[in-house]
């Protein structure tokens, strides 16, 4: 299985990670490794997150308050959002 980001999300975590750094230096990368660890766990078992219609299916990343929202195309993990979890809820949902 091959992990593909949406750009939208890409952009997301892109972001989170600045503002980690802005906030405390050094939490940015911790937030890119954690990230890279949920990406690949998700890899290993996809079904581990939780469902959340449509093919849709959430996992939520540790000591942040973020998910990545992801679907599983064939041999491809989409990851669609890296979602904050008390912000916005659903405005990833047209994304492809």
């Amino acid at each position: 299985m091959t992990p593909v980001f949406h750009p939208a999300a890409a952009r997301e975590l892109s972001a989170a990670v600045q503002n980690g750094e802005d906030y405390s230096r050094g939490l940015g990368a911790e937030l890119k490794a954690e990230t890279q660890r949920v990406t690949q766990l998700l890899l290993n078992t996809p079904l581990i997150g939780e469902p959340i219609g449509k093919g849709y299916r959430r996992f939520p990343l540790r000591r942040f308050p973020f998910a990545l929202i992801y679907r599983i195309d064939g041999d491809q993990l989409r990851i669609l959002a890296v979602a904050h979890r008390r912000r916005r809820p659903g405005y990833w949902s047209q994304r492809q």
